[in-house]
Formats: structure tokens, sequence, C-alpha cells
């Protein structure tokens, strides 16, 4: 079982003002914040939540490519991933399945720093396509409806 397959037990703990859209985030030992852009009426003080899934996909691949060309022994020195998200026109999308509605698109580029080959760039190309994230945003992915927990005062 390769470290990848792993289950991950981290509880990620998002708690935020019923004021406002920013979010304070735990996750581990790190604290992150979350918000909107002030012309999405948020107050800008973090990252979005797209922000916050394209850093994983671009940091999931990266790490993964890195990990990658480290075990080949291959002269990568840096990666760089640059990713944008936007909601299509479903008849936009020749190699989608989905014709009708809109859909997500994450448009992404991928650039390597080092005396890599033709042929190594391409196959950490497809490397980059393995990684966990990608792989799980590709895949069907259950979330079962959320329950409620009274909180220290006994509201729910």
């Amino acid at each position: 079982m390769s470290t990848y397959d792993v289950p991950h037990e981290t509880e990620v703990v998002v708690r935020g003002s019923g004021l406002g859209f920013a979010q304070q985030i735990s996750a581990r030992s790190h604290r992150l914040v979350a918000d909107e852009p002030i012309s999405s009426g948020g107050s800008d003080t973090g990252p979005t939540p797209y922000d916050f899934l394209l850093a994983a996909l671009g940091s999931c691949a990266s790490m993964t490519v890195a990990l990658y060309a480290r075990r080949k022994t291959w002269p990568l020195e840096q990666v760089t991933v640059r990713l944008r998200h936007a909601r299509i026109h479903a008849a936009d999308c020749a190699e989608c399945e989905t014709k009708a509605g809109q859909l997500d698109r994450v448009e992404w580029t991928v650039e390597f720093s080092g005396m890599l080959t033709g042929d190594q760039r391409a196959r950490l190309l497809e490397i980059a396509q393995m990684c966990p994230v990608h792989r799980t945003l590709r895949s069907e992915v259950h979330i079962p409806a959320p329950l409620a927990v009274e909180d220290e005062s006994g509201n729910s």
C-alpha cells in the first residue's frame, strides 16, 4: 500500500460567524482563514473556498511529480503549477459527457525546471494527473448530508 492509499484521519474544523463570510479553519496544528473577495460581499481576509480547492490540486500534483522524479533520480529542480477555475456552458465542452447546463472547469499548466528530457517532461505531465486529489476530483465522490450537532448551549 502506498502512502497515498492510506485513509486520512485528520479532522478539519471550520468555524464562521453568521455575520459574514470569513471562516477560521483548523487542520492538525495549522490555522487558516477562508473568505470571499470584497466584490462578492466578503472582507478578503483569506483565499476563497475555490482558491483552496485549486491549491489542493496544484500542491498535490507538484508533490506527486517531485516524489516520482526523486524516485527516478531525474534532475527536477522545481515544479510550478498554475490553476484557474471557471464555470462554462456544457455545450461548449467538446470532450465532456454532460451537454446541458453548466460545468466547472479547471485549467492548469505545469512547468518543470531542470535538465529534463522531453520524454521525462511528458511522463511528469502524466504523473501530475495521477495525484490523489486529481483522482478524487475526477471520481464519483460520496458526501452524505451533514448531521446537526447541538452546541454547548443545547441549541442545534
